[in-house]
C-alpha cells in the first residue's frame, strides 16, 4: 500500500473539481468513487467534515457524565452529557499531547474529564480546568496557544433525542442540511405513546471489506431482495406452507416472507428523493405494511397523540429511510442502522433497536427479532449482501467497462430539484445520493487546519 503523503501528492482529484464531478456522468457512477484511496482521503476531509453525521441517541447517556465513545472519518468524538442535560460532542483528544481522554466504548467522567497521560483536566463542555505544575508555565507562549483553550467542541445538533454532528466549522445548518426527512425522526418518535425512544437490547457490529457507499445504496435498492435473498425468503415460504390457515405463523415467517415481493411490488410502493442525498424507499407501501401491531398499541397511540395523528403514525411504515450520509432507519421495525467508513475498502455497521417507551414489550421484542434475522453477522439474510459487496470491491477492480450503471428509469429531463416522487424501483435514488457526494467533494475543509499552521508559524 502505498504512504498516505504518496497518495496525496499524486491523486488528480484534489485540487482538480472537474475531475470530481468527471466521476459522476448523471446516470452512471466510475468506479473509482468505491475504489481510489485518495478519494477516500478526499471524503474524510470534505464529505463527512462539511455534512451532519449521526453521533448517537440521547438515551445512551442518560445522567451528567455520561458519555459514549465513537468516531466519524477517523475524527474520535466523545457524547457527553451536561450538569444541564444538554448534550455535546467533543474531539476525545487531550489538548496537551493529544492522548485520548477516555477510550471505553461507554461510562461516567463525573463532573470533568482527566487525562490518562499527564493528568490535564477539562470540565465536560471541553473548557481548561487544570494542569499540573502550572508554575512552570509561567512565561511561555502557553496562553497564546490552542493547548490553552481546552477540548475542541464539535459543531452539534440534537432532533427528537437523535444527536448529530458537523466537524467543519461552516456548512449548511442543520434544518436546511435535513429538511423535510426530519419528518421521519418526527414518525419514529410518536410511535411512542410518550414521544420518546431509547436504545435498548445491544447492539450488533459487522465489519466488510467494502467501500461505504455500496452499502448506501442497498438500502435504497429495491431490486435487489426477489433474487439476492431468494435462499430466505423461499425457505420462509416453503415453511409457511406446514401452517394451517387459522394457526398463527411466527414471526420470523412474517418478517422473510416480504423480501419475495415482485418487481411489481416495488413499482408501486413509491420512493422519495430529497436535497442533499436523503431519501425514502417505499412512501406508499412497503415489506412492512400491514404487520401486525400489539393488542392495545393503537389505542394507546391515539391516547397520547389523537386518533388522526395516531392513523398518520401507522400508515407510515417504509422500506428504508437514508439521512445520507451514514443513517438508515426503518420507522417498523423500530431500527437503527449506522455506516461507519473505515478504509476506501473497509466499512463497519452498527445496528441498533429503538424501544418506543409506554409501548407495549412486544414491540421492542419485534425489533430484535428482526435484526437477528436480517442484520446480525449470523443472519440468513445480511450474509447475502456481504457476499456481493466483497466480491463487487473485488471485481470493479478488474480490467474492461470502468462505469457503473445507474440508468434504471433515467429520463434527460430528470428533475434536479427535490423533493421528487418516483417509483420505488427508480434508480434516481442512488443517482442523488451521487449528485450530493460530487457537491459535498468539491467543497474545500473550512481551512482549520492550514489558519492553524499560520496560527503556529507567526507564534515562531
Amino acid at each position: 500500500m502505498r504512504e498516505q503523503s504518496e497518495v496525496r501528492s499524486s491523486s488528480p482529484y484534489r485540487d482538480d473539481p472537474g475531475a470530481i464531478r468527471a466521476l459522476f456522468d448523471d446516470d452512471r457512477v466510475h468506479r473509482d468513487v468505491y475504489l481510489d484511496e485518495a478519494l477516500f482521503e478526499l471524503e474524510c476531509e470534505r464529505l463527512f467534515a462539511r455534512s451532519w453525521v449521526y453521533v448517537g441517541h440521547e438515551s445512551q447517556v442518560p445522567k451528567s457524565g455520561d458519555f459514549i465513545t465513537t468516531s466519524i472519518a477517523g475524527q474520535p468524538l466523545v457524547m457527553v452529557r451536561q450538569a444541564d442535560g444538554s448534550v455535546r460532542v467533543l474531539l476525545n483528544r487531550c489538548a496537551h499531547k493529544g492522548a485520548m481522554l477516555v477510550s471505553a466504548p461507554s461510562g461516567n467522567v463525573g463532573k470533568f474529564f482527566r487525562c490518562p497521560y499527564h493528568a490535564w483536566t477539562y470540565r465536560t463542555d471541553g473548557k481548561p480546568l487544570a494542569v499540573p505544575l502550572r508554575a512552570g508555565y509561567e512565561g511561555t507562549r502557553l496562553e497564546a496557544c490552542e493547548s490553552s483553550r481546552g477540548l475542541e467542541s464539535v459543531s452539534t445538533s440534537t432532533y427528537r433525542g437523535f444527536v448529530f454532528a458537523r466537524l467543519a466549522r461552516d456548512g449548511v445548518a442543520f434544518e436546511a442540511y435535513f429538511g423535510d426527512v426530519l419528518k421521519v425522526l418526527d414518525n419514529l418518535a410518536d410511535r411512542s405513546p410518550a414521544g420518546e425512544l431509547r436504545v435498548a437490547g445491544g447492539v450488533f457490529r459487522s465489519v466488510m471489506n467494502c467501500n461505504w457507499k455500496m452499502y448506501v445504496e442497498n438500502v435504497v435498492d429495491a431490486v435487489h431482495p426477489i433474487s439476492t435473498h431468494e435462499s430466505a425468503w423461499q425457505t420462509a415460504r416453503d415453511m409457511s406452507q406446514t401452517w394451517e390457515h387459522d394457526e398463527p405463523k411466527p414471526v420470523a415467517l412474517e418478517q422473510l416472507l416480504p423480501f419475495g415481493s415482485s418487481y411489481d411490488f416495488y413499482q408501486q410502493a413509491g420512493a422519495r428523493v430529497f436535497a442533499h442525498g436523503h431519501c425514502i424507499l417505499g412512501t406508499q407501501s412497503s415489506i412492512h405494511t400491514g404487520q401486525g401491531l400489539p393488542p392495545g398499541y393503537r389505542e394507546a397511540l391515539a391516547a397520547a397523540h389523537g386518533e388522526s395523528r395516531a392513523a398518520e403514525i401507522l400508515a407510515f411504515a417504509p422500506q428504508n429511510s437514508m439521512l445520507f450520509p451514514t443513517l438508515a432507519i426503518k420507522s417498523t421495525p423500530q431500527t437503527m442502522r449506522v455506516i461507519r467508513p473505515l478504509a476506501v475498502n473497509r466499512t463497519l455497521v452498527e445496528i441498533f433497536a429503538l424501544e418506543p417507551i409506554g409501548a407495549p414489550a412486544e414491540m421492542l421484542q419485534r425489533t430484535l427479532s428482526y435484526n437477528r434475522l436480517v442484520f446480525s453477522p449470523m443472519s440468513v439474510v445480511a450474509h447475502d449482501d456481504i457476499q456481493v459487496f466483497e466480491t463487487m470491491q473485488a471485481a470493479l477492480a478488474a480490467r474492461g467497462n470502468p462505469w457503473v450503471s445507474l440508468h434504471r428509469e433515467h429520463r434527460s429531463d430528470e428533475k434536479q430539484d427535490a423533493p421528487v416522487d418516483v417509483s420505488g424501483n427508480n434508480e434516481i435514488l442512488m443517482r442523488n445520493l451521487f449528485r450530493s457526494w460530487v457537491e459535498l467533494m468539491q467543497r474545500r475543509p473550512d481551512g482549520s487546519s492550514e489558519r492553524a499552521r499560520e496560527h503556529c508559524n507567526e507564534l515562531a
